[in-house]
């Protein structure tokens, strides 16, 4: 087949198609001719897919006709269905492939932490590159636990979410080059560490670590999302496995929007606790820590029952397999 030739003669046709596809209420005559039109396009593609398999006109094609389609069926799901089938399905099965990346990912992360708190514990001349010892006393005793109190809980919440969304949306964004997401983690374990030092010199390790828990278990655990469903992407373009690279990062990408969906749940939720909870002095400490483990272990929950469950029956987070594009079959 001359696939030039073929292209040609039949891009009126194609482009027609794609026009009455967008119009939101044909006439008879043109719901007549979008099913006639449909037909002939849906026989383009199975002579190309036999003839001359081009990817990029097989795809094309593919996506011409679901729209045709869809126009052709008029009406969609439920709208309830079909949001009740990402928090049940696409959502879950997105965390649940992440799982192992975010735990190596929550490893490394305590373990730069701890080490840095260490290194500026045994270390104590160090101390002075981060302020004064008036600085650190005040910090430690009065600004880090005040932090938490001193504003109106609806705008803290506000920032504190802006803050962990624009966090996780840098280790995301720039997953694809590998080097974002690990700058963003390393540079976030090193703060943690150095606040815990601090805390450490004047007797406060305690306080951190209570301050900390009823927010930061399922805050930390978002961050560690961030970065894994980064380095997942990275890995793809560097490892596609079978597939060919432009194909899986495609699947992965769109894969990863049920994770950073997800992931926004996740934030918000911390963001409640850390905005509303953590600096609330009428709630006791052992509740606030209480939430705050009943937070991360519903997450926890929610991946190993729903994502594993979604994952068995073939969800990876990816959209519904008829709209997705059609791909040229490769050997393994």
């Amino acid at each position: 087949m001359d696939l030039d030739s073929f292209m040609a003669l039949r891009e009126d046709r194609w482009r027609r198609l794609e026009t009455l596809s967008r119009r939101g209420r044909p006439s008879g005559a043109e719901a007549d001719e979008l099913a006639r039109l449909y037909q002939l396009v849906a026989s383009d593609l199975a002579q190309v897919r036999s003839a001359a398999p081009d990817p990029a006109l097989v795809s094309r094609l593919s996506v011409l006709l679901a729209k045709a389609r869809a126009a052709l069926a008029g009406a969609r799901p439920p709208v309830h269905r079909e949001v009740a089938r990402f928090f049940v399905l696409s959502m879950p099965a997105a965390l649940y492939r992440l799982r192992w990346w975010t735990l190596a990912v929550m490893a490394v992360f305590l373990l730069i932490g701890a080490a840095t708190t260490l290194h500026y514990v045994a270390n104590p001349e160090l101390m002075s590159d981060l302020g004064t010892v008036e600085e650190r006393q005040a910090y430690a005793e009065e600004a880090f636990a005040a932090y938490y109190s001193e504003n109106p809980s609806a705008s803290f919440f506000a920032r504190v979410w802006t803050n962990n969304a624009w966090v996780a949306a840098m280790c995301v964004l720039g997953g694809i080059t590998g080097v974002v997401p690990l700058y963003v983690l390393v540079q976030n374990a090193v703060s943690v560490g150095v606040a815990a030092s601090v805390m450490h010199e004047f007797g406060q390790l305690g306080l951190f670590f209570q301050l900390i828990a009823p927010h930061g278990l399922l805050e930390l655990t978002g961050v560690w999302i961030a970065g894994a469903a980064g380095l997942r992407l990275a890995w793809t373009a560097l490892v596609p496995g079978p597939r060919p690279r432009m194909r899986a990062l495609a699947e992965e990408g769109r894969a990863m929007f049920g994770a950073v969906l997800g992931l926004v749940v996740v934030l918000l939720v911390s963001g409640i606790i850390e905005g509303y909870v953590t600096g609330a002095p009428a709630i006791p400490w052992p509740v606030k820590i209480a939430i705050g483990v009943t937070a991360l272990a519903g997450y926890w929950t929610l991946v190993f029952t729903l994502g594993r469950r979604a994952a068995l029956m073939g969800e990876t987070g990816d959209v519904e397999r008829e709209l997705r594009e059609d791909v040229a079959p490769v050997a393994a």
